[in-house]
């Protein structure tokens, strides 16, 4: 069995064939999928799935890219994260890739999550890119450790892994750990430790080999358990064994 702990099927790209997708990641063995919130306006998508089908869950937050929308106070996530098929406050985190500083606001509402998730008892999903330290660092002064989470389609070095182990959360891999060229994430996929472990698609982007190139989708998800599974010399098995394990003990499920 495997899950998905990552995925946004809300988007406009899985809009013609959900039915479709939801079989091949049945047939694919995957047993459940985590679909992910990224706007406050896309939360009532997120959460009507979620109730349609008994192996999907959902999330509530506003992805740090976004600037120009309904800003997310500690009060509305509390509000939202309430229903109980809404298992983590996410997606959230920090992103300088695309963005330019001043930045102000986007390290606020990565606060204002950490904080509503520490009201709720809910875990973070928690996204970073080009802001390790900084993210790092708002995790530690607000408390993150307190609910933990997963640092989702991790990315990162071996050390910023140890730093977010150290809070209490967990690493998740996306396809990006099957390409050829991603041999320091490969390294840090085989040190991880196992009780810390989950995999994801992060669908519709960054579909795993053998399927580089087409639209990501969770059947897809064997596939990141396998390369991990050859990276540690174990079973495929066991590994989508003990990250579903780990999923459903960290989100509570």
């Amino acid at each position: 069995m495997y899950i998905d702990s990552h995925c946004h099927l809300s988007f406009p790209d899985f809009r013609e064939d959900m039915p479709q997708i939801l079989e091949r990641m049945r047939a694919a063995g995957v047993a459940g999928a985590l679909n992910v919130c990224v706007t406050l306006e896309e939360f009532p998508a997120v959460l009507a799935l979620a109730e349609a089908h008994a192996e999907l869950w959902a999330t509530v937050g506003v992805h740090p890219d976004y600037a120009e929308l309904e800003e997310p106070t500690v009060e509305r996530l509390v509000s939202l994260a309430a229903h109980p098929k809404v298992v983590a406050i996410g997606e959230t985190g920090l992103d300088y890739y695309r963005l330019a500083e001043p930045l102000d606001w986007q390290r606020e509402r990565f606060r204002n999550h950490i904080r509503a998730a520490r009201i709720t008892g809910k875990p973070l999903v928690i996204h970073t890119r080009a802001a390790a330290e900084d993210t790092l660092r708002i995790m530690a002064e607000e408390g993150a450790g307190e609910v933990g989470g997963v640092m989702h389609c991790f990315t990162e070095t071996q050390a910023v892994a140890e730093r977010a182990l150290a809070l209490g959360f967990h690493i998740s891999f996306s396809g990006i750990v099957t390409f050829k060229n991603a041999t320091e994430l490969q390294s840090v996929a085989a040190q991880v430790p196992l009780d810390r472990l989950l995999i994801e698609t992060d669908s519709p982007y960054l579909a795993p080999v053998p399927h580089r190139g087409r639209r990501n989708e969770p059947g897809y998800v064997p596939a990141v358990a396998q390369k991990i599974a050859s990276l540690r010399g174990l079973a495929t098995e066991a590994v989508a064994g003990v990250s579903s394990s780990n999923f459903f003990k960290l989100f509570k499920i």
